[in-house]
């Protein structure tokens, strides 16, 4: 199980790196100019433009947690943020929110398709293991 779950942990950390810079484009593309990496790593921590991206974020950290604390994470543990990823990753038209700015993500960039494919198949993974 904890094999799993750091193999999904590094699917969707290399999903959310290419959510980052999707989202970094479409925000120059504005015209703004990220002038810095510390610049760019404000905007993402407080900028609304990249607010929708703080769910994934936090996931991400919640796995890494579990999978370097000092207590091997156990198999409900990891199956709880299995299932917590697997319910992020649903893309939505209508609405807000993550779902929302993830549906258009996917509409826009082919990397996060890949991106994503590359995490789906941990959660079909999943359920046949299960």
């Amino acid at each position: 199980m904890r094999q799993r779950l750091q193999e999904l942990r590094n699917a969707l950390l290399a999903l959310h790196k290419t959510l980052i810079e999707s989202e970094r484009e479409g925000y120059e593309a504005t015209g703004a100019t990220i002038k810095s990496p510390n610049q760019f790593l404000q905007l993402l921590m407080n900028d609304p433009w990249f607010a929708w991206l703080h769910p994934l974020s936090q996931l991400v950290v919640a796995m890494d947690e579990a999978l370097q604390g000092k207590e091997p994470v156990n198999d409900s543990d990891a199956e709880a943020l299995m299932r917590q990823a697997e319910k992020l990753l649903v893309a939505s038209e209508v609405g807000a929110g993550f779902a929302r700015h993830y549906h258009e993500a996917l509409q826009r960039d082919p990397d996060v398709v890949m991106a994503h494919a590359d995490a789906a198949k941990h959660f079909s993974a999943r359920k046949s293991a299960g």
